[in-house]
C-alpha cells in the first residue's frame, strides 16, 4: 500500500511540476507508459530509495534523454551501417544467474568526436530491444579490455554508459564485469567509479580471464577468456541469439514431411515477431516422441496465476519449472481461448535440442482449453537461460484451410507472442514426489499432483468468471430491456386512460 501512494504521489508531481512546465518537454509517447505502467514508475522509486523528490529527478532526466535521442524510433536504418558491422557492442549468451550479457569489446572502440553521438544512439538501440523483449529482466555488462589501451578508453562514452543504467533504465543493471584490465588504466577506472554511485558501485566487478568463468559459464565465453562459446560476431543479422527460436517439432498435420516443409516457409512470415533473421535448422527438433512415458507426469508451477494475452488464457503467466530428478522434468502449460473463433498456436524454444513439446502446434477451439506438456530430452538439464514463446494467431475462417497453410499465410500484424522463462528447482536430498500424499484419483495412477489440480482449478476459475460477467452483461441488458418495456408499457396505459375519458 505504500508503494501505491508512492506511485500515485510520483505520477500527481509529475504531472502538476513537469508537464506542466512544457509539453514539448518529452515524448507523448514516454509520458502515456510513465501513466500507466506501475512498474516502470515503482523502478525509478526503487533506484532512488523511495524518494519521490529524487526519483522525479531522475524521470525528467530520463524522459528528456529519451526524447532527445529519439529512442522510440531508433531502429536499424537510424544507426550507421558500419557500427553493426564492427561488433563493438551487442547482446550475446547469458551469466550463471540467468542475466542477459551486454558486451562491449573495448579494443573495437575508437574515439572520435565525429561518431560519438552515433555510437551513443548505438548502445541506446541495444538497451531499447532489450528492455521491450524482456521488460523487467536485468542486464550484466561485460568490458572485455582484452588488448586494449589508453587510446580505446573514451571517458565521455564511459560516462554515458554509465548513465544509461544509472538515470535513463533504472534496475537494469545486474552487475558490469570488467575483464583483463590493463594496469595502466587503473587511474581511470578510480574516476569511473566516482561517477557510478554507491547502488552501481555495488555492482561493479574486475575479474581476470580466469576469474570470470565464477561469473559466466565457459559455454557463453569466447575462447580468449577460456571459454568454449562457438559464436563468432556477424552482421547481418543480429546477433540476438535469445529470439532465434527454433520450431519444437512438427505442425499437426497428416502429412507430417508436408507439415515440416509448409512450416518451414512460414518462417519467414513469423520472423519479424521473433525479432530474428536466420533460423538454424540443424538445430530443429525432432518430432516429439509418441511412446508412452514411463515416468508419472509432475507439473511444477512457481508464477502459477495466469495471463491473458489476446485470444489466450495462459497458465502459468511467467515461468516453466524445471529440476534435475524424474518427478521434476516435465511442466505444464494449459491455453484457454477466450476468443470467438478457434487459435493456432504454436510452442517454441530457445533450446529446441532439450525440450520436448505435446502438440508443439494445434488449434483451441472457442471456450475450450488444451494441455501442452513440456518435457525434458534424454540426459539435458534446464537453465535459467532457456526460454520459451507461445505464438497465437485466430483463425477467423477455420475450417478453409489446414494449420500448416494457416500459419504460412497468415499476417504478420496478427501473430501475438508470449515469453516464459524457465526456473530450475533446487533437489535437496532424495526427492518425495508430492503425488503420494495427493488425495485426488486419476485413471493412470490414482494420484494426481496438487500443483496440476490448482492450475486446473484457476484455469477454470477464469473460465466461470468470463462467463459470469457475460452473464451478468446480458442480465443487465435485459433488465434495462424490461425497464424500457415497463416504462411503454404505462406509457400505453396511461394514454389509453386519457383517451378513453369523456370530453
Amino acid at each position: 500500500q505504500d508503494i501505491e501512494k508512492k506511485i500515485v504521489e510520483t505520477r500527481q508531481r509529475f504531472t502538476n511540476e513537469l508537464l506542466q512546465d512544457s509539453t514539448e518537454k518529452y515524448d507523448s509517447r514516454d509520458v502515456e507508459r510513465l501513466q500507466n505502467d506501475d512498474a516502470l514508475v515503482e523502478n525509478y522509486l526503487t533506484w532512488r530509495l523511495y524518494v519521490v523528490d529524487d526519483a522525479l529527478k531522475m524521470i525528467d532526466e530520463s524522459l528528456q534523454w529519451r526524447k532527445e535521442f529519439g529512442v522510440n524510433d531508433l531502429t536499424e536504418s537510424v544507426i550507421p551501417r558500419w557500427m553493426f558491422e564492427t561488433g563493438a557492442v551487442f547482446l550475446h549468451g547469458y551469466d550463471k544467474e540467468g542475466n542477459k550479457l551486454f558486451w562491449f569489446k573495448v579494443k573495437l572502440h575508437v574515439k572520435d568526436p565525429k561518431t560519438v553521438l552515433d555510437k551513443k544512439k548505438y548502445v541506446a538501440f541495444w538497451l531499447e530491444r532489450y528492455a521491450k523483449k524482456e521488460p523487467g529482466m536485468p542486464l550484466t555488462v561485460v568490458f572485455d579490455m582484452t588488448e586494449s589501451g589508453i587510446s580505446n578508453i573514451d571517458m565521455d562514452f564511459v560516462r554515458y554508459i554509465i548513465n544509461c543504467f544509472k538515470v535513463y533504465y533504472p534496475k537494469f543493471l545486474s552487475k558490469m564485469i570488467i575483464v583483463d584490465m590493463p594496469w595502466i588504466m587503473n587511474a581511470a577506472w578510480k574516476i569511473v567509479k566516482s561517477w557510478l554511485g554507491p547502488e552501481a558501485i555495488s555492482k561493479l566487478r574486475f575479474a581476470s580471464k580466469s576469474e570470470v568463468q565464477g561469473f559466466i559459464g565457459p559455454e557463453y565465453l569466447p575462447p580468449h577468456m577460456g571459454g568454449t562459446d562457438p559464436f563468432t560476431y556477424s552482421y547481418p543479422p543480429l546477433p540476438d541469439d535469445d529470439f532465434q527460436i527454433c520450431d519444437n517439432g512438427p505442425v499437426v498435420s497428416e502429412d507430417e514431411t508436408e507439415s515440416r516443409d509448409a512450416d518451414a516457409e512460414s518462417k519467414d512470415t513469423l520472423e519479424s515477431s521473433l525479432n530474428s533473421s536466420s533460423f538454424n535448422s540443424e538445430n530443429t527438433l525432432q518430432p516429439a516422441d509418441e511412446e508412452k512415458d514411463d515416468c508419472p507426469l509432475t507439473e511444477h508451477v512457481i508464477a502459477s496465476h495466469q495471463i491473458t494475452f489476446h485470444h489466450l488464457n495462459i497458465c502459468p503467466s511467467e515461468e516453466l519449472s524445471f529440476g534435475s530428478v524424474e518427478t521434476e522434468r516435465k511442466s505444464l502449460i494449459i491455453l484457454s481461448n477466450v476468443a470467438k473463433n478457434q487459435v493456432a498456436f504454436k510452442v517454441r524454444t530457445t533450446a529446441p535440442e532439450k525440450y520436448r513439446v505435446k502438440p508443439s502446434s494445434s488449434c483451441c477451439d472457442p471456450g475450450a482449453s488444451v494441455d501442452i506438456v513440456v518435457s525434458l530430452h534424454g540426459g539435458s538439464q534446464a537453465s535459467p537461460q532457456d526460454r520459451f514463446l507461445v505464438m497465437a494467431a485466430e483463425m477467423e475462417n477455420a475450417g478453409s484451410q489446414e494449420l500448416a497453410q494457416f500459419w504460412k499465410e497468415v499476417p504478420r500484424s496478427k501473430v501475438v507472442e508470449h515469453r516464459l522463462r524457465c526456473h530450475v528447482l533446487e533437489s535437496a536430498g532424495a526427492p518425495v514426489s508430492p503425488l503420494r500424499d495427493s488425495p485426488v484419483e486419476t485413471p493412470a495412477s490414482g494420484q494426481q499432483d496438487l500443483s496440476t489440480v490448482l492450475m486446473r482449478v484457476m484455469a477454470c476459475n477464469c473460465r466461470l468468471e468470463q462467463k459470469l460477467n457475460t452473464c451478468l452483461w446480458v442480465q443487465k441488458v435485459l433488465t434495462v430491456l424490461v425497464l424500457v418495456l415497463l416504462m411503454l408499457n404505462l406509457l400505453c396505459l396511461y394514454l389509453l386512460g386519457t383517451s378513453a375519458q369523456p370530453s
